[in-house]
């Protein structure tokens, strides 16, 4: 692997710093005590090209690698988690699944819309019963002629509010457990299906966060993603390369952390000196920096490996393990540095702490990933 970015990429890496300094970081503080990120936002991802990275340009995608990908999700990251997340969930968990799982007439239905922010999908996993245990979903698909019925209830969906498709999973069949789960498209107007934002979070406050309920929703045949009862693989695929999405945008919340302690650092001063001058100030910043580095490196390895068709899934979940924990300490040692500033949200580090906190939770927990790993290592399942 080649760790020096080529023309192209350093040229979506700078186009996403420049994006994110006008467009994000001005409005992050409103957005997070307003609790709602400005929905505009969708269409101007969409005209720069960001939610149509790696999909097809045929299909209405920017194309790029997983490495670009990558580098947009940092920014976004940095600049407000909550706008990292839009992307994350409509490019990275329905998109990109659409991509790879859907049928040509699928894919020309949704594809174009999607990667031009003219519409947005949302990630229809979750229960208010089954968050880690996915695979006991309760949410059920009943064959009616030419139709599913579909009846359940879904939590802490991301986009939830605002998507115009869900890519949702239930059971359609007797068997138990994930191999009786299919996956579906489903408009988010169908009749039947009632959203409810989520309010009050401890952080990714901007987001527009869903529970959703389906009472009686019928769902056309065809729109089944993949084949009938393959529904939890449809997930565990889409969620493996989420987690290098999540992973790169705890890499931006641990650069952010990094940048905001080493300027307040330089320009706070005690004792007649810059805080920076003091040794265990300087082990602070330097704990984040080499938390930084290595989370970069093993995310950026992850999207090496998607690039070159090799087997991702194990890589990934390291990556999510080390750099969402790794942005919890960033986060954390950065308002330390601040010192009772760091408590106040006029001053950055305070929203890092809270935006970071979840990302050891979403998209598989970290005892979950630790799971994952230890299954790779030993052969043997802890599940």
């Amino acid at each position: 692997m080649n760790l020096e970015l080529s023309e192209e990429q350093e040229a979506v890496r700078r186009l996403a710093e420049d994006f994110v300094a006008r467009e994000v970081t001005p409005h992050a503080v409103a957005w997070d005590r307003a609790e709602q990120v400005d929905r505009a936002i969708v269409k101007k991802l969409g005209a720069v090209g960001f939610l149509g990275l790696t999909i097809p340009e045929e299909y209405g995608g920017s194309g790029g690698d997983h490495l670009a990908y990558c580098l947009v999700t940092e920014e976004l990251g940095r600049g407000d988690s909550s706008v990292r997340g839009i992307v994350s969930v409509s490019l990275g968990l329905v998109a990109k699944t659409i991509a790879s799982w859907g049928s040509e007439e699928q894919k020309r239905e949704w594809l174009p819309r999607l990667a031009a922010g003219e519409a947005l999908g949302c990630f229809g996993l979750t229960e208010p019963g089954t968050g880690s245990d996915a695979g006991n979903l309760a949410t059920r698909a009943v064959r009616d002629g030419d139709a599913y019925v579909v009846n359940g209830s879904k939590m802490f969906i991301t986009n939830g509010t605002w998507a115009d498709v869900v890519l949702l999973f239930a059971r359609t069949g007797g068997a138990p457990g994930h191999k009786g789960i299919s996956a579906f498209l489903v408009p988010a107007d169908a009749p039947g299906l009632t959203r409810r934002p989520v309010h009050g979070k401890l952080g990714l406050r901007g987001q527009a966060t869903a529970e959703l309920v389906l009472e009686d929703v019928r769902v056309p045949a065809d729109a089944m993603l993949g084949p009938e009862g393959k529904g939890f693989a449809v997930a565990m695929s889409a969620l493996a390369k989420g987690r290098m999405s999540v992973a790169a945008g705890c890499v931006g919340i641990a650069q952010a952390a990094l940048d905001a302690a080493v300027r307040y650092a330089g320009e706070r001063e005690q004792f007649g000196k810059p805080i920076a001058s003091y040794q265990l100030v300087q082990e602070l910043l330097s704990d984040i920096a080499v938390d930084v580095d290595a989370a970069r490196l093993l995310t950026w390895r992850v999207a090496d490996l998607i690039d070159r068709g090799r087997d991702f899934a194990t890589a990934a979940s390291k990556a999510k393990l080390y750099a969402s924990e790794a942005a919890v300490r960033a986060a954390n040692n950065a308002l330390q540095v601040f010192g009772g500033y760091g408590y106040i949200d006029e001053y950055p580090v305070g929203k890092l702490v809270r935006d970071a906190r979840v990302m050891t939770l979403y998209e598989g927990t970290s005892q979950i990933q630790k799971l994952i790993i230890g299954r790779a290592l030993t052969g043997v399942s802890a599940f």
